[in-house]
């Protein structure tokens, strides 16, 4: 369960990954995966996947979601992201690719798999990286979100010209002291049903991003 060693990222979080409440963290993993390991998702080599597409190198934006998709077969990694044979399509997710579709005047995708965000850039990660089945925030308060907090926190003060796209309160309360003069720090409500009317849906995210990459010199994104 360790953050691999060869990854972009292992040099830029040594410091966070040496700390007790993330060995803790690991231990706890570990002890979930080796009892239930069909019942703990996303599997076991997909949990740092946000950082294996999205090498720190080409970091653009962060997309902070809440917990992976707690339904077998869905969660691979990736916040609101799911596999390309999921349908139908998790409510959030429909809303999100919704959004995308009347902000940017585009076609819809072809499925689910927002992979090829993560990579062009887009580190698509969950405050809670793992969860149980059937069981949404079931790992909540084993430590991964200090562990995010910190990701957060370090990109906020080592890097610049970095988007944080941060949908609904609980990512707004992770990222507080953002720099707005660094960054572009976009906020609307999260897109679940219960609050996608309430402001996601025109918040327009997708193109004020790219306005921004491209004002900055940065390759917009293909969403």
């Amino acid at each position: 369960m360790e953050f691999p060693s060869s990854n972009s990222w292992y040099s830029f979080l040594k410091e966070a990954l040496s700390e007790d409440y993330f060995l803790k963290l690991q231990e706890k993993l570990n002890l979930a995966y080796n009892v239930n390991p069909d019942q703990i998702f996303p599997p076991r080599s997909q949990i740092y996947r946000a950082f294996e597409l999205c090498p720190i190198e080409q970091l653009k934006v962060v997309i902070l979601g809440q917990d992976p998709y707690p339904t077998l077969g869905h969660a691979h990694g990736l916040c609101f992201s799911v596999e390309a044979q999921v349908h139908p399509l998790p409510k959030s997710l429909k809303n999100i690719l919704n959004e995308r579709k009347s902000d940017l005047g585009v076609a819809d995708l072809p499925n689910g798999d927002l992979s090829h965000w993560a990579k062009q850039g887009v580190l698509m990660l969950n405050t809670v990286l793992t969860v149980g089945q059937g069981k949404p925030d079931s790992h909540k308060n084993w430590g991964w979100e200090k562990f995010t907090a910190k990701i957060i926190g370090k990109i906020a003060e080592e890097k610049t010209n970095i988007v944080f796209i941060l949908w609904g309160a609980k990512a707004q309360n992770m990222a507080l002291n953002i720099d707005t003069k660094k960054h572009l720090l976009l906020k609307a409500a999260h897109p679940s049903p219960l609050a996608a009317y309430k402001g996601f849906f025109g918040c327009k995210h997708f193109s004020k991003t790219n306005d921004f990459l491209q004002l900055k010199g940065h390759q917009k994104i293909q969403w």
